[in-house]
């Protein structure tokens, strides 16, 4: 009973976490045409999904509309739509997918399931009961936590989006970069694992885990280094790594 309790703390924790972290966001982009897809708007999917992001609350954009000046200062405050399909016996499904400007995955809807037989429907009520979910989140526009940009816009002040290390340390043993599905992980001479990298859209940008710190690992002039945060301060560390 206690696991049970347990688990269903864990689950409405993370969701709360997602639904704060969904509300940060002001806007969403939508697509032409989704990878699933072979046509531009096919079966009007695109117009859906940006008449339903609406219909949350969103303020959702096409990727070919005119964008307001506050993403094209910020890429970062805008999260961008995919769709995932899986076809099934008689049956079609389509989870919705918002990922911010590192391809993250900020919120994963429940799969909307159809039984519908023809293709400019099956879609279309995938997708209405894949936003079922997300209407259920219960979304709403929340300033106070806007998204701030990783890398400054063309123009933009570096200050103005990045914050100073607190701490800079340089750790000169050498780290051999090991390769696996999602990353790297990195042992030291021992060998021991010291840190788990996971790739990101960015070649030369990982989610880092050391076991106590989580943070970031980055190339920067041909440096690597490991960002992350300690009682509220930002400690950057260079690491010698080997791929």
């Amino acid at each position: 009973m206690k696991v049970v309790i347990l688990m269903l703390a864990m689950f409405f924790a993370i969701t709360a976490r997602s639904q704060n972290t969904l509300n940060h966001y002001k806007y969403v982009l939508v697509p032409e045409r989704f990878g699933i897809f072979k046509q531009d708007d096919q079966y009007g999917i695109n117009t859906l999904t940006k008449s339903l992001l609406e219909s949350v609350g969103f303020t959702s954009l096409m990727t070919t509309d005119v964008l307001p000046a506050e993403i094209i200062n910020n890429k970062c405050s805008a999260l961008n739509v995919e769709l995932v399909e899986k076809r099934k016996f008689l049956s079609t499904s389509l989870t919705l997918l918002l990922k911010d400007c590192q391809g993250n995955i900020v919120y994963k809807s429940e799969e909307g399931i159809s039984r519908e037989k023809e293709w400019n429907t099956v879609y279309r009520d995938a997708l209405r009961k894949a936003f079922v979910s997300l209407s259920a989140a219960q979304y709403k526009y929340d300033s106070s936590g806007t998204m701030q940009a990783t890398q400054p816009a063309p123009g933009a002040s570096p200050a103005t989006v990045a914050a100073t290390p607190a701490t800079i340390a340089d750790n000169k043993d050498v780290l051999y970069a090991q390769a696996n599905a999602n990353g790297y992980q990195l042992i030291d001479t021992s060998p021991k694992k010291v840190m788990t990298l996971l790739k990101t859209s960015q070649p030369d940008n990982f989610i880092a885990d050391n076991g106590v710190e989580k943070g970031i690992v980055f190339r920067k002039n041909g440096e690597w280094f490991f960002e992350y945060y300690k009682d509220d301060k930002l400690v950057s560390q260079k690491l010698t790594i080997k791929f």
